[in-house]
């Protein structure tokens, strides 16, 4: 498996989503296909999982992904302690699925504190800011994760779903080095986050491509039918269509690292195959020319 830096990681250069194995389109898969799963993702040379608190069947399952990441750690049969773990906070979930946004101090800490439970952890690899809460100026609540790295708790911070202006802002707070990356979502059908992705390479910050594939369920099925290029790189190369389309975003820089989801062993196998997978100047052209 090919690496890449991620902060003061070094990381597959394909990551495992973990969210569909707690929520999503798709049904959701027995406690033992997740294990496998993630199992089978480690066992073909992914080091880098993604999670978080919020990723879970319902309301009252807040930390049910973090606890299958930490389950399956404690089971494989490798050295877990090469894995890095990132997880998510500042999405609240209440009774009845009611979905908000909490950047305060006092509900951040909380929720970290729930996720190194879940993760039966003592330091969380890297912590992201999972969703801007509008109602309080982003660098303050940024200044909270930065807190959280002074005391210990976590190693490296992240953001999500983030604009330019707003991953500028961080950058400013954190300091020289101090924004290790940003998760927002980018696929072949929703590329509108180029410039985010093109602004961390400028300023040396990880970008995280999430739902890389085009998402659950149809999104990530039909991405070879809506773009027949990667169906037919994949059928000269002898690849699946997925693969194409990760290794297209690998080319996109050396900062980029797509965390496909998985629930199945068969899915995430197939993809972390996509870090070998060299694309030609041609076969990107051809890719490039079906946006236009």
């Amino acid at each position: 498996m090919k690496t890449r830096t991620l902060g003061p990681f070094t990381v597959s250069a394909i990551g495992l989503g973990c969210m569909p194995m707690s929520m999503g389109a798709n049904v959701k898969p027995s406690p033992e296909q997740a294990e496998a799963t993630v199992h089978a993702a480690l066992d073909a040379g992914v080091t880098f999982l993604d999670t978080a608190d919020i990723y879970a069947p319902s309301w009252d399952t807040m930390g049910h992904n973090e606890r299958i990441v930490a389950k399956a750690l404690k089971s494989w049969s490798g050295d877990a302690s090469t894995i890095t773990v990132a997880t998510k906070g500042g999405i609240t979930r209440g009774e009845g699925e009611t979905w908000g946004r909490d950047g305060s101090p006092e509900y951040l800490r909380r929720a970290l504190e729930a996720s190194l439970t879940a993760l039966e952890r003592d330091v969380i690899d890297l912590y992201q800011w999972h969703r801007p809460d509008r109602s309080l100026p982003y660098g303050q609540v940024v200044e909270v994760f930065k807190g959280f790295q002074d005391e210990g708790l976590v190693k490296a911070v992240g953001i999500s779903n983030a604009n330019v202006e707003e991953i500028q802002v961080a950058i400013d707070v954190l300091g020289p080095g101090g924004l290790v990356s940003v998760q927002n979502e980018f696929s072949p059908k929703f590329r509108s986050s180029r410039g985010e992705l093109e602004f961390c390479g400028e300023n040396g910050v990880v970008f995280l491509p999430w739902s890389p594939l085009g998402g659950t369920g149809a999104g990530s099925q039909e991405v070879g039918l809506t773009y027949p290029a990667f169906t037919e790189i994949g059928r000269r190369r002898g690849v699946s269509p997925y693969q194409v389309v990760l290794a297209w975003e690998l080319s996109l820089g050396e900062h980029v690292i797509p965390i496909p989801g998985a629930s199945r062993p068969e899915s995430i196998t197939d993809s972390a195959k996509a870090a070998d997978l060299e694309l030609t100047a041609e076969e990107l052209d051809e890719i490039e020319a079906q946006f236009n």
